[in-house]
């Protein structure tokens, strides 16, 4: 059938009527819905092995086969509905295709949510006549419906993201609007056909109609459990702050022991190192470093029960040392465009070259504290400088790391040396100590800290101490 389609995919969940647009759509001429072609469980529908001369067999070998047997054998447009958990393989195919027209059917999901519990508890899916139709009451479960909600919204997030992301648009049609005959007309002339209904089809029934409240043993209970749950996610902390990548070559290894470090930027870095070469007795220079993905693999394969492990820092103490390394004193560690981007247009008060011998605590915190606002603006996208890894957030970094490499610990830094036994018990090797944390800034933080510092990280940090629960720098 000529047209910009070749094929078309009716994403849906169980309960949001999608048998009943399946029945409407294969009412047009020219438009076949084929149901549930990538279920798990059956092909088409329910007790269906063998479709187009595909069994199930053959389809889980390879399941392009029978996606392209549809287009091939199908006298118009063919089509099918597609779940959460249908094959992942499909999914994956279908998305980015942009000869697939994509139908999305969304349904409230306490409505959904408990028309599949009166389901399950009556044994009845589909109707066909009301005269055949069984009725059930149901307990609302806050837990199972928060399941339900969470499945939901990330396959919609999941459409969304990939239809944007590849310049795709979709259908979307809500439960209440099956019944509209414009609609319905519009949706298949989306498809390539330009049809009339006369009416809806008849093959399916609303099997529950009526308010919640006659269908839910404990409606109270539930009215005050949804009240609880945050529709808007009022308060999520928004996040503008760049994806970032493996940085595989930042990673190192002992020297022999199965131990691989995953550094967060910014953080005790040459505490670890001497720590990892204390544990072979070896030098600094004697540690594994300078990774890519494929010798990182070639590392895990011939280190069996290796550990990886990686240390988060307070965010004060870290933005302060970036701050000192990178921005305060010019040397061979200066970032010296951002330096003096800084002073000149976000007001810094540092001096153009090296700091003056009265450059003292209260000049420091003055201008520690213009550094975090600056941090705070460029971790939400709003200066045009580089998000360095030196002060992105942990959260973000650590990220970053899971898609190479997800660390067996997370160690905090003020329990460096507990966390650091552990690694070193799980490998079998006895304690070794780290060195202390050595505060090399002209002014060391413990001098100028105070609620006014932490409340200026903690503002642009909000990610790092929701996610790791840091309280206020030096509290016990």
């Amino acid at each position: 059938m000529p047209g910009r389609f070749d094929y078309f995919v009716m994403f849906a969940e169980m309960r949001t009527g999608s048998n009943f647009l399946e029945a409407n759509l294969n009412d047009y001429p020219g438009l076949a819905c084929l149901g549930e072609l990538f279920n798990p469980h059956f092909i088409g529908g329910a007790n269906k092995s063998e479709m187009f001369g595909i069994t199930l067999a053959d389809r889980e070998a390879d399941p392009f086969v029978l996606l392209d047997r549809i287009r091939v054998e199908t006298d118009g447009l063919p089509g099918f509905r597609f779940f959460h958990d249908h094959d992942p393989r499909v999914l994956a195919h279908i998305l980015p295709d942009p000869r697939c027209a994509k139908i999305i059917l969304t349904r409230n999901p306490v409505d959904s949510y408990v028309s599949r519990k009166i389901a399950a508890e009556t044994g009845q899916w589909r109707l066909s006549d009301m005269k055949r139709a069984k009725s059930a009451q149901i307990t609302f479960d806050r837990a199972e419906f928060e399941a339900h909600l969470e499945r939901t919204q990330a396959f919609q997030l999941r459409l969304q993201h990939q239809l944007q992301s590849t310049g795709q648009t979709a259908f979307y049609i809500g439960y209440d609007d099956l019944a509209d005959l414009q609609v319905l007309d519009g949706l298949a002339r989306f498809l390539g056909v330009d049809h009339q209904k006369k009416r809806t089809s008849q093959a399916t029934k609303v099997q529950n109609p009526g308010g919640l409240e006659t269908k839910v043993t404990n409606f109270p209970e539930m009215e005050a459990a949804l009240a609880r749950i945050d529709r808007f996610d009022l308060t999520r902390t928004p996040n503008f702050e760049p994806r970032r990548a493996p940085m595989v070559p930042h990673y190192v290894a002992a020297a022999a022991s199965p131990v691989l470090y995953l550094p967060v930027r910014g953080g005790p870095d040459e505490r670890v190192h001497a720590w990892l070469a204390a544990l072979d007795g070896v030098d600094d220079d004697a540690l594994l470093r300078g990774f890519s993905q494929k010798t990182l693999r070639q590392w895990k394969r011939q280190h069996k029960g290796h550990r990886a492990f990686s240390v988060v820092r307070h965010p004060v103490q870290r933005l302060h040392g970036a701050f000192a390394r990178h921005i305060l004193v010019p040397g061979p560690d200066c970032f010296a465009d951002i330096r003096e981007t800084l002073r000149k247009h976000y007001r810094l008060p540092i001096p153009q070259g090296a700091l003056p011998s009265g450059f003292d605590a209260a000049r420091q915190r003055e201008a520690f504290l213009a550094f975090a606002a600056f941090v705070a603006g460029n971790l939400n996208g709003q200066t045009s400088q580089r998000v360095d890894a030196s002060w992105a957030s942990q959260t973000e970094l650590l990220q970053g790391m899971a898609q190479v490499q997800l660390p067996d610990m997370v160690l905090r830094e003020d329990q460096l040396q507990l966390g650091l036994d552990q690694v070193a018990a799980q490998i079998g090797h006895a304690p070794t100590l780290a060195p202390d944390w050595q505060d090399d800034a002209p002014v060391p933080l413990a001098e100028y800290y105070d609620e006014a510092v932490e409340a200026a990280v903690r503002t642009a940090y909000q990610r790092d101490y929701m996610m790791f629960g840091f309280r206020p720098w030096g509290a016990a």
